[in-house]
């Protein structure tokens, strides 16, 4: 085999090549006779060649590393595929497949892509960004992890790089977000995942996890750069621990144009699930008794939103907490107990509230919670705390939600309980993936003779109880956060605040069709394009009206068309670069 010809720089950026696509006279100017096969296909014919590639994975992960290469060579094509089958394809871009490619990050390696900043060179940080060559106006959006909590799978250091760039895949094919405008980012501040210290080929630094005030400084450094560098771009954190991005957000969300997903974006579809669920009941946010099981960032996140509802429903903020029980690892959370994180405190319930309890279960402790949920303990049981089922029969709460991460804990005991008390009682699984869920929703309707009022974290076929169908919507946090993200780049907003998270959630609740028998709580992933840009419209308008939008176009629903970009060849470039 002879030497093979260096790619002119058209054909080697994925975001100017392709492929086949170009033209006989595209190929004479530049500089490509010879370098393609004769024929030239239209960008329909490709995407279905690539589809047809896909379909012949024999896995999952197998399609996945199928797509990436695809996303290496030809970012439109990409997309043009994405955008054509998401519903197909959205768990393999992204969870649970993007888990499994993970774990084998170093071992598939291929080639870079994203921004790797090394707390081991803090000096590089700035010039990282730099070398890029994009100026202050062409950045739109940079998502960052420092993947101490990567989904339900925990630390997987410079791994992480992957759910950024899984994540920014979603934004562009949901939200049509620019591609050419968006950066992955990763921070790689060591890890304490001893399978990847002990493998010879683990890419990231290797020492444990840094914290403390390296830690902090590490990440200060990073908002600054990047915020000065790229000044309207939309911060989006992804998959930080439990405290660290609670923290982070309280200290720099008025600073900085900030988003944190497993918290607000967690926490915005769960309100629009329960909006959808109150319009049903008839009843009322102000009305409602919350039990949270697992209280780490997404629980905690989720009762932050609901709360905000029932304040703009007219409860002031103690009366609006006091309708939250969260249980976690050691049970219900008491103001008395030892190690509750500082987000925890406030929702800490007074010890002598329970001293006259009747008790669910003998022996107590049955409070289990863990994974993300509770800070990444997964499986352990409370320790001699008040458990889930107790504080269910005290409470007689009306709405039940798990970010527990442990599977069946929302026993039939549990849920019967739940429904002796409450008409429609509403129940939301949250974990995922399958291995994790409280839950199955077939067994919520069953035991509570088709009334439950249910969503779950993955996706779940309809169910029918007593001749009735019903439709489980998927609590996706891909309903949410490429719309918000769009309507912030549309409307240039200052800051996210939470009534921007509350117009996002309610557009989402507002495109839930019927509201019969069995339908669902949340809308359908399938019209994901059409969903977005109708939040992206809500979150602009929402922006304008709190004085937050440094843009405030005079036809909101045009200038979220005008932004959206589209899967396709415009004018190919003048040279080859």
């Amino acid at each position: 085999m002879g030497r093979q010809p260096r790619l002119p720089s058209v054909m080697s950026d994925p975001l100017t090549n392709r492929g086949t696509a170009f033209t006989a006279a595209e190929r004479d100017r530049l500089g490509l006779v010879g370098r393609l096969p004769d024929a030239v296909l239209t960008l329909d014919q490709q995407a279905r060649r690539a589809y047809e590639q896909l379909r012949r994975q024999p896995d999952d992960l197998a399609a996945y590393i199928n797509l990436e290469q695809l996303h290496d060579r030809n970012e439109v094509l990409y997309y043009r595929l994405l955008t054509d089958h998401l519903t197909e394809l959205l768990p393999i871009v992204y969870d649970p497949t993007v888990g499994e490619a993970i774990k084998t990050y170093s071992h598939e390696y291929r080639r870079p892509r994203g921004v790797f900043l090394s707390i081991d060179r803090p000096r590089d940080l700035r010039r990282s960004f730099e070398e890029l060559e994009l100026g202050p106006d062409e950045v739109d959006l940079v998502v960052v992890t420092d993947a101490e909590q990567i989904l339900g799978i925990g630390d997987w250091g410079v791994h992480g790089i992957q759910i950024s760039v899984g994540k920014l895949a979603v934004y562009t094919a949901a939200a049509g977000i620019d591609p050419a405008r968006c950066l992955a980012v990763v921070l790689d501040v060591g890890t304490d995942n001893e399978t990847l210290l002990n493998d010879p080929l683990y890419l990231g630094v290797r020492h444990s996890r840094a914290r403390g005030e390296r830690y902090d400084a590490f990440v200060a450094a990073y908002l600054d750069t990047v915020s000065t560098l790229y000044p309207d771009a939309l911060l989006h954190f992804e998959d930080f621990g439990a405290g660290n991005a609670r923290r982070f957000l309280g200290r720099y969300g008025e600073r900085y144009r900030m988003f944190n997903d497993d918290m607000q974006g967690t926490g915005a579809i769960t309100l629009a699930a329960v909006r959808s669920a109150l319009n049903v009941t008839g009843s009322r946010f102000r009305e409602q008794r919350v039990v949270v099981f697992g209280a780490g960032t997404a629980g905690v996140g989720i009762a932050d939103q609901l709360r905000e509802a029932m304040i703009r429903d007219g409860l002031d903020e103690d009366e609006a907490t006091r309708r939250f029980w969260l249980v976690d690892r050691p049970g219900l959370l008491l103001d008395d107990m030892d190690g509750l994180r500082d987000y925890q405190r406030g929702y800490a319930r007074p010890k002598g509230e329970v001293e006259d309890w009747t008790a669910g279960e003998t022996g107590e402790g049955d409070g289990e919670s863990g994974g993300e949920g509770s800070g990444g303990d997964t499986g352990r049981a409370a320790d001699q705390g008040i458990g889930l089922l107790t504080t269910v029969r005290n409470v007689r709460p009306t709405v039940l939600i798990g970010t527990s991460t442990v599977r069946g804990a929302f026993t039939r005991q549990v849920v019967e309980e739940m429904a002796q008390h409450v008409e429609r009682p509403v129940i939301f699984p949250l974990s995922n993936p399958t291995e994790k869920i409280e839950a199955m929703p077939a067994d919520l309707l069953r035991w509570t003779g088709g009334k439950a009022l249910t969503t779950a974290g993955i996706p779940v076929d309809p169910v029918e109880v007593d001749g009735v169908r019903h439709v489980i919507g998927q609590a996706n946090n891909a309903l949410v956060y490429p719309g918000l993200g769009l309507g912030v780049v549309v409307s240039r907003a200052e800051r996210l605040t939470p009534g921007m998270l509350l117009a996002a959630a309610e557009a989402v609740t507002g495109q839930v069709e019927g509201g019969g028998p069995g339908a669902p709580l949340l809308p359908q992933v399938e019209n994901l394009r059409a969903s977005s840009a109708a939040v992206a419209v809500a979150v602009v308008r929402a922006a304008v009206g709190e004085g937050v939008a440094r843009v405030a176009p005079d036809d909101v629903v045009q200038a979220v068309q005008d932004a959206m970009w589209q899967p396709a060849y415009g004018e190919a470039p003048r040279s080859s670069g």
